[in-house]
């Protein structure tokens, strides 16, 4: 038997620089006192579901879009330089190299901050702090989309699925995904690639669910030429929007973007 990877305390050390643990702490100390909600993301709450340890220097929070500005405000009042760098999604706070992300949406505008995620959310302690993690449910969701030529997050949803998959909140997951199952569908048929003796992690019934929905449209073809691709990448289909004539999926009033919010997001692009 393949022994397991031994798991680091989610308030070690060994995850951050000294200068950088102390930046999370006064951070998330700061908003604690202040009264504003928020979850822990990113490698904190993906080592807490996978035990797959990352060392990075960024720490990942989820706010209510309503507490964005606040949170930015009292962050830069303790000293820390902040941005609102996405209007529609994320803001930042800056101490030398490190960095707190302030995620209230997903790029794509899909994955909005609700009462689902504090619903669902999990009480756990990082840096030694009492705090609630971000659902797997809802991290699955929010990186389902993310399959940029540049960044993939396939891995980490089969390696959530893997540890988590039978304790998962599987109606409330097919809620989230809503009209677009189908990218749920194919994290989910890649899982049974990746993991062949893993394939009961995931309940018969949401596959039997999925592939029923599918053979029933297998056949449909939509009336109007929708590029749906923009959701998950926002580089990649452009052509299609910009050359092909094909209607972005993001944009109002079927999608969830403005067009200035698009176009801000796209020149972000070359930045990267």
């Amino acid at each position: 038997m393949t022994k397991p990877l031994p798991r680091l305390p989610l308030s070690s050390p060994a995850h951050t620089e000294p200068a950088a643990h102390a930046f999370y702490r006064r951070g998330l100390l700061t908003l604690i006192d202040h009264q504003i909600p928020f979850l822990v993301g990113g490698a904190y709450a993906f080592e807490r579901y996978t035990d797959i340890v990352r060392r990075t220097k960024d720490f990942d929070i989820f706010v209510y879009p309503r507490d964005c500005d606040r949170v930015l405000q009292v962050l830069a009042e303790i000293g820390y330089r902040t941005d609102l760098t996405f209007p529609h999604w994320l803001g930042k706070a800056f101490c030398d190299n490190n960095f707190i992300d302030v995620i209230f949406n997903s790029g794509n505008a899909i994955c909005r901050v609700d009462d689902g995620w504090f619903a669902h959310a999990v009480e756990d302690r990082v840096l030694d702090i009492p705090v609630r993690l971000c659902p797997p449910e809802e991290m699955i969701w929010s990186k389902a989309f993310i399959q940029e030529r540049e960044r993939y997050d396939g891995a980490d949803i089969a390696h959530v699925l893997r540890a988590r998959g039978t304790q998962l909140a599987w109606p409330h997951l097919l809620q989230r995904f809503g009209e677009h199952w189908r990218v749920l569908l194919s994290h989910l048929v890649l899982f049974g690639l990746i993991y062949p003796a893993e394939r009961t992690q995931i309940p018969e019934w949401v596959m039997s669910d999925l592939i029923t929905r599918l053979q029933h449209e297998v056949h449909e073809a939509a009336d109007e030429r929708r590029c749906q691709g923009t959701l998950l990448s926002r580089a990649q289909y452009l052509i299609d929007v910009l050359h092909w004539g094909y209607q972005d999926a993001r944009l109002l009033p079927k999608g969830t973007m403005t067009r200035e919010e698009i176009d801000h997001w796209t020149a972000a692009i070359d930045e990267n």
